[in-house]
């Protein structure tokens, strides 16, 4: 994903036209997406696709009519020929015939969707996944190539192509403004009928396709609820700031947020608990927390990494980010298929706060996204509204109810920070809890009281019961020591931890440490064989 930010060259004109005359509505109410605006597209080769949308269709109520299976290729990625001729004549026809819109041409003579009944697609797994580039025509002799890297590309993913299949006549080569981009609105309220918001459910396996379903409707029945962490890898400005405006808004809404803002990405194994979101960049293949066999995210969880190639494929349950993060729990992500340059990828801290706001997933996620017809994808339920109890609603469990309080506390007392820390100091103590210790150090270490920050951290190591937690309170002490420049100290304290925790998974994450800040010597050259 490269720094340098490329001119976007839409070449799509008469389509640019037609976007820049979009007035989008304000309104007081906020109507989401509901099941029955949602067509559900599977593989009728894959059996397993199509049970897939019969799980969807029981899980959310949709009638028969909202279910259609297509004749699509078994394989992943496809030419654009295939996808006109399998995917896109097929939708449009079946549009038809249920007479779910209506289409009329413009001065550019576009056929345009003006009304649409249908606001959402959910492929199910099955459905190819790319559309693979064309045939290009390389420079000719003493011709330089082009400065503009988008305009000729015309690869996109199925996903992101397929929301503006309604209308007839664009180009395939470069992308194409989101109207919906940065909405303060949901879709309901906005006058967009040629825009549907596509997602998929897809991964490695069937049976995790089928969970991803499942998790999404019981997390809604409580609320998402948990611990967030955030890997800030200081890798450019623009990502950087995305991630930095979350952990800003997970501080006002009292979700308790573990941060990473070291250039390394957090350490193999690091110990992750309650683990309800999870946002970073910027690594290949999945990496640090996420090796350890053992780990699972909180039912319902977003966990999203950002790279170029984060769902370059689906199948595979240890390579890129998508899918192994789906393999470990998570309900809900987003990717990208090919090179989508950052500026064009979705914008992890819009996607975020319309989360917190109640969106669904589907319309916080393309929210997010300035573009279609080009590489990014949302797996997930559509309809999923993870922060939907965010404001203490939804039944309670015992297993939420410290991020219940903390969450209660900032809703109470938003501009009191002395009387919301009293409140929560006490109950902390009374109860012995080292989520709401840990949610206090947290919150005093974003408010650069670090002397407090240590205190509580501190106690909510003493207040935890398993080495798990206390070893993530005794690196964030050491991340502590990292950042005041103590590095002699850092290891020093990273040497005492091995030998306290000796040898569970968890604990590789302070070998990880150790070898940044303390590497070990270079292997002995061996005298027999050529230096390379």
């Amino acid at each position: 994903m490269p720094s340098t930010r490329p001119p976007c060259s839409l070449g799509k004109s008469a389509f640019i036209r037609f976007l820049l005359a979009v007035f989008l509505l304000t309104s007081a109410g906020a109507q989401h997406i509901t099941p029955k605006e949602i067509l559900v597209i599977y593989n009728k080769a894959d059996p397993e696709s199509g049970k897939l949308a019969e799980a969807y269709q029981n899980a959310r109520g949709l009638p028969d009519s909202r279910l259609l299976g297509l004749d699509l290729p078994l394989k992943q990625d496809i030419s654009r020929g295939e996808y006109e001729k399998t995917i896109v004549a097929p939708i449009r026809k079946y549009m038809d015939e249920k007479q779910w819109w209506k289409r009329e041409r413009d001065a550019q003579g576009l056929l345009i969707p003006s009304e649409n009944k249908i606001r959402a697609i959910l492929l199910m797994r099955g459905v190819p996944l790319r559309i693979i580039p064309g045939p290009t025509t390389p420079p000719k002799e003493g011709e330089k190539a082009p400065a503009d890297p988008i305009s000729h590309r015309d690869e996109a993913s199925v996903d992101s192509e397929l929301a503006m299949f309604g209308i007839k006549g664009l180009a395939a080569k470069g992308v194409l403004k989101n109207a919906f981009f940065d909405s303060k609105i949901p879709l309901s309220e906005a006058k967009l009928p040629y825009l549907v918001l596509t997602s998929r459910i897809d991964g490695p396996t069937y049976a995790i396709c089928k969970r991803m379903i499942a998790d999404a409707v019981a997390a809604e029945k409580n609320g998402l609820w948990g611990r967030a962490y955030v890997d800030i890898a200081n890798k450019l400005p623009q990502g950087d700031q995305w991630l930095e405006a979350i952990v800003s808004n997970n501080r006002e809404m009292g979700i308790p947020t573990v941060t990473d803002r070291f250039n390394d990405t957090l350490p193999k194994n690091y110990p992750l608990t309650e683990a309800a979101l999870y946002y970073g960049w910027y690594d290949w293949n999945v990496s640090g927390p996420f090796l350890n066999t053992g780990f699972q995210f909180r039912q319902g969880a977003v966990a999203i990494h950002l790279h170029s190639f984060s769902a370059q494929q689906l199948t595979d349950a240890h390579k890129n980010w998508c899918a192994p993060l789906l393999v470990r729990g998570a309900a809900a992500t987003v990717g990208n298929v090919y090179e989508p340059y950052l500026h064009l990828t979705h914008h992890f801290s819009i996607l975020h706060d319309r989360l917190l706001k109640g969106w669904t997933f589907a319309e916080a996620a393309w929210a997010s996204m300035p573009v279609t017809s080009w590489q990014g994808i949302i797996l997930g339920d559509p309809l999923y509204r993870p922060f939907r109890h965010i404001n203490g609603t939804g039944k309670n469990r015992t297993e939420d109810r410290d991020f219940r309080a903390l969450r209660a506390a900032s809703r109470q007392w938003p501009d009191d920070d002395s009387l919301r820390r009293g409140k929560l100091s006490a109950a902390a103590e009374k109860l012995k809890s080292g989520t709401l210790a840990e949610g206090l150090a947290m919150d005093f270490r974003e408010s650069k009281d670090l002397d407090n920050a240590k205190l509580w951290i501190a106690k909510a190591r003493d207040f935890f019961p398993d080495r798990t937690n206390k070893l993530r309170q005794d690196l964030q002490l050491i991340s502590i020591m990292r950042e005041q420049g103590k590095k002699h100290e850092a290891i020093q304290a990273l040497r005492t931890a091995k030998e306290t925790y000796g040898t569970f998974p968890e604990a590789d994450s302070v070998s990880g440490w150790l070898d940044i800040l303390d590497p070990p010597p270079p292997p002995v050259a061996d005298p027999t064989k050529t230096p390379k």
